[in-house]
């Protein structure tokens, strides 16, 4: 599985980047204002610090605009994935701009026929919403399963699932467990993956452990 990390924030992104386990970063318009940047300047550098996909959204919903704004996007890195709502406009979008070679992220997915739909269209990712399915009483997990069986029963889709919306570790691994191909987290998640009190409680044993035994690996 690929970790996405979900934030516009580039101090958090380098930290991130630096652990070797980041694989793509993906923003939206809701983290670029809250990070105050311009956008153009702030996708620019995330996708120099990341080698791996860094999704742009367009800030358009009709077909016309959303080209053009994909159009550019595309050309301000070439790890740059365009991401667009699924919507027919946007679908129309995906088809257009995957057929020239570019990345697009169809964001905003709350159903398979939705997923089904964008595949078709040639998205490199599906975005399915989990945590905000749960938060209305649906199974965000679900429809993660659900997709997965799907894609899996057409080796012609050669769309990602990349999960978004995640709340907490369990998403990352029960996607991880029906075969998705992606979690896009926040930062604060991906730490969490990282972290177990029984693995700080060993550590401590082990190090005093080490510290009473007077022993040293390299000469001082």
């Amino acid at each position: 599985m690929k970790f996405f990390v979900d934030t516009a924030d580039v101090a958090e992104i380098k930290a991130l980047a630096e652990t070797g386990l980041l694989d793509g970063v993906t923003t939206n318009p809701s983290l670029v204002a809250k990070s105050g940047r311009n956008f153009i300047e702030l996708i620019k550098e995330i996708a120099a610090i990341v080698p791996g996909p860094v999704s742009a959204e367009v800030g358009a919903t009709d077909f016309d605009a959303m080209m053009a704004e994909g159009l550019y996007l595309s050309t301000l890195a070439k790890n740059i994935a365009v991401k667009v709502p699924l919507t027919p406009a946007g679908l129309r979008v995906c088809k257009n701009l995957s057929a020239r070679g570019t990345m697009v992220n169809v964001t905003l997915c709350f159903s398979a026929a939705q997923a089904i739909v964008a595949a078709k269209a040639g998205a490199a990712f599906i975005s399915p919403f989990v945590g905000r399915l749960d938060d209305v009483g649906h199974n965000g997990m679900a429809l993660i399963q659900e997709i997965c069986t799907i894609y899996k029963a057409y080796p012609a889709f050669t769309t990602e699932v990349l999960v978004a919306s995640v709340r907490h570790p369990q998403h990352v691994v029960e996607a991880a467990t029906m075969g998705a191909h992606v979690a896009t987290c926040p930062p604060a998640i991906i730490r969490q993956l990282f972290n177990h009190p029984l693995t700080d409680k060993g550590l401590a044993q082990f190090v005093a452990d080490w510290e009473k035994s007077g022993q040293k690996i390299l000469a001082a």
